[in-house]
């Protein structure tokens, strides 16, 4: 039996569930790549499987660094609004037979484990707002 292939995979899954761009399929792989080296270089080892949380927050790391403040519009471009949906999509490529599953994970470990406004939005919002100070004898502006 021959094994099927990245690309076939995606044509697959998007024939049978259309809610996710392939974009964001391959960069779920790349993410996956970037997660377990990430995890080689901290405990020095290969990486034998990446858990639901732990590929969330690799994730979140590697749309930060390849988007920058565009993740959360890349993200919803490709139908991704929340880590259930990140999950939904590994468990397409597991249906596919590209990614590999223990009997401990389950779609569960993709509920509500970060927020996305929190994780893409929040870590380029002004830590402070600048207040100009006036000086004495001028009026404050009115708020607009």
């Amino acid at each position: 039996m021959q094994k099927i292939g990245f690309t076939e995979a995606l044509d697959s899954i998007i024939a049978s569930d259309a809610r996710y761009h392939r974009d964001g399929y391959v960069f779920l792989r790349d993410a996956l790549d970037y997660t377990t080296k990430q995890q080689k270089k901290i405990k020095g080892a290969a990486v034998k499987h990446v858990a639901g949380p732990e590929l969330l927050e690799g994730v979140r790391q590697y749309a930060l660094k390849e988007f920058g403040p565009m993740a959360i519009s890349v993200f919803s471009f490709w139908g991704i609004e929340r880590c259930e949906d990140i999950g939904q999509m590994v468990f397409n490529l597991i249906a596919a037979g590209i990614f590999g599953k223990t009997d401990e994970d389950s779609m569960d470990d993709f509920k509500a484990v970060y927020d996305f406004q929190d994780a893409f939005v929040k870590p380029f919002k002004p830590q402070f707002v600048f207040t100009p100070k006036l000086p004495p004898g001028l009026p404050a502006p009115k708020p607009v």
